[in-house]
Formats: C-alpha cells, structure tokens, sequence
C-alpha cells in the first residue's frame, strides 16, 4: 500500500498524533533538513499531553530515521540523503565497469503513460493518473544480463523522460535528480515473461533471478522496478561478519 499523508485525529492515540503531526511537517518541507524542530516542551503545550507522550512520539520518529535528537540541544530534521548511503543499491553500470567489463543499454520503451489502479496505488498515485514507463536491456560485453521494467512517480522525477538512457541508467539519474529515502525489494527466482525471454535472448522456461524494488523519498514513492537477470549469468553475493 502506498505511503501518503494522514491529518491527525482525535481517534488516535496520543502520542500517535504528536508523531503524525511532526510526520506531515516534515514532508510538506515545514522543517527541513538539518532545521530544528519544536521541543518537548513546546508539543506538550500544543497537544495538551504529558512529556512521556511526545518523548515516545519523538523516538519513534528517530528510529524510523526522520529525526536526530542531541540531548540538551534538541530535535532536529534528518538530513535527506543519510539512508541512501546505506542502501543496499548498486548502479549496474558500476558493477559491469568494475568487472573490467563493456556496458551497454538498449531502451525499447520511454514514455508517459495512465497508470491502472494496481500501479497507481503502489506509486500513491491516483488510478488513470501519469506515470512514467521505461523498459531496457542492460547488456555486459554485448550479453543481455537485465531486463529493467521501471515506472516512475512523475512528481518525484519531472525530467525522468528528458534524461538519455542508452548513456546513464536510471538508477544513476534517480541517485541524482530525487531524494532517496528507503526502499523495499524481494528477489524470488521466476520464469521471465514472454516479453522478458525474447529481450533476454533466453528461453520462455529458463530460471531467472527476479527483483522487485520500489523506492521512497520522504513524500512518497518514487519509483517501482522489475529487474530480471538470467539465472545462468547473475548471482547475488555478499558478506557478513560477527
């Protein structure tokens, strides 16, 4: 379901409207990045609620990463791009480049287009309201290696139809031109579509590593993408340590 603003109601707990509220600010740009917002004291006397209530409103929104409290100096606005350095999200290009690999892309698809009630809703967007479509073949030493099927909030990336695919990914424009706050993403392994297997150069039945991930500014989202990868070309790897 798609993030979106909520007034806060007398239906809600306490704390909860103390927390909507700071929330609604801090998207609407009332307090931004880095700017200090009200103090306990302050929101007690607005609200009409004890310290205890906006203690636990305020902390709530520092775990969720919106704010950064200094104790004896106050609660500040969370700078918008310290998640993005965090997130587990890397340009394609990049990953090729390093390999000592050639990268290239092909863009079969980039145009705006009505989005049906299903996309909308994950984009919080209004059902039959424009979105952005993109579709392209990512190719390493000239072999498909990713088929990104990609929709993109228009308001979050106004330019995003202007911007040269065949010479930046998406991903690199988006880094660039929005702010990235979270992102949510599954990876199951799938059997591509019929469309996803002709573009790949693959078989309709071939395994395929499959990533749906969808990215969020503090206002909402942002973009929502399907990344299919040839199973026999691609892996995920990574690395922990205790």
């Amino acid at each position: 379901m798609a993030d979106t603003l909520a007034t806060p109601t007398l239906t809600q707990a306490p704390y909860a409207r103390v927390k909507q509220h700071l929330k609604d600010g801090l998207a609407s740009g009332r307090w931004p990045p880095g700017a200090l917002m009200p103090s306990e004291t302050e929101l007690v006397a607005e609200f009409g609620v004890s310290r205890m209530t906006v203690n636990r409103a305020l902390r709530e929104l520092q775990a969720e990463g919106l704010v950064q409290r200094s104790q004896g100096v106050g609660t500040f606005a969370a700078p918008l791009h310290r998640v993005s350095s965090t997130l587990t999200i890397h340009d394609l290009h990049d990953e090729i480049v390093a390999r000592g690999h050639v990268h290239r892309a092909v863009v079969h698809l980039q145009q705006a287009e009505a989005a049906p009630a299903a996309l909308a809703a994950q984009l919080g967007l209004a059902p039959g309201a424009e979105v952005f479509h993109t579709l392209i073949v990512h190719l390493e030493n000239g072999q498909p290696l990713q088929c990104e099927d990609r929709y993109v909030n228009p308001a979050e990336a106004p330019g995003y139809l202007q911007a040269d695919f065949s010479t930046t990914t998406p991903t690199h424009y988006l880094f660039q031109h929005t702010a990235l706050w979270r992102a949510q993403y599954t990876v199951e392994a799938q059997q591509p579509t019929a469309q996803e297997a002709r573009l790949l150069g693959i078989a309709k039945d071939a395994p395929c590593l499959v990533m749906l991930r969808r990215t969020f500014s503090r206002r909402g989202p942002i973009t929502l993408a399907r990344l299919v990868h040839p199973g026999a070309l691609y892996s995920l790897q990574g690395e922990f340590q205790p």
